[in-house]
């Protein structure tokens, strides 16, 4: 037990002295507490500058996204609303020009009319020439109608002509047949009649 205590003397002994030279060791002079202190508030002053740096970053992105949402939005309003311009111009527009179109045509034939009409000899000329163009029509339909007509009879002529040599022919064809036939049944008779007077 002695040696117990003697050891233990001992560890308390080594302990004391660690922890006094520990004591010694932990109590910093000043200007290392200075220095620790500044090195300290660098750090919490740099983590302070992330920090406020982040918000920002985040706060202007946030910004960007919603100007840039806002402003898509905005462009595709614009866009909406441009289509919707368009197709009420064209709405408008179409007969407008229609009708315009429609004017000029009218106001064309009608110069057209007055040039051709604008004298009494220019009536007349065009009149005539319209009288001309109006007897070649009716010249070339008559000639027309009659090369069809003159067909149509030709063709009727050919079909009478050929059923009437068709029929005389047949009926010569049966005179023959039947004057063969008389013929032949006179002859039949005129036999029977000698066979009968021969039995008689």
């Amino acid at each position: 037990m002695a040696e117990t205590n003697s050891t233990s003397g001992q560890r308390t002994g080594t302990t004391n002295s660690r922890r006094s030279s520990a004591t010694t060791r932990r109590t910093p002079s000043t200007s290392g507490q200075k220095a620790a202190a500044t090195r300290k508030r660098n750090a919490a002053s740099r983590s302070a500058t992330t920090t406020k740096a982040n918000v920002k970053r985040t706060a202007t992105s946030a910004k960007t996204t919603a100007s840039s949402a806002s402003d898509a939005t905005a462009a595709e309003s614009k866009v909406i609303v441009t289509q919707v311009q368009q197709i009420a111009e064209r709405a408008m527009l179409v007969p407008v020009g229609a009708s315009l179109l429609a004017r000029e045509n009218l106001v064309s034939t009608v110069n057209g009319l007055a040039t051709k009409f604008g004298t009494r000899a220019a009536a007349e000329r065009e009149l005539k020439r319209y009288e001309r163009r109006g007897a070649t029509a009716r010249n070339r339909l008559e000639r027309e109608l009659r090369q069809r007509r003159n067909s149509v009879e030709k063709t009727v002529k050919q079909n009478r002509r050929r059923v009437e040599r068709d029929l005389k022919t047949a009926r010569q064809d049966l005179e023959k047949q039947s004057s063969a036939i008389t013929s032949r049944f006179e002859k039949l008779v005129s036999d029977a009649q000698g066979r009968v007077g021969s039995i008689a």
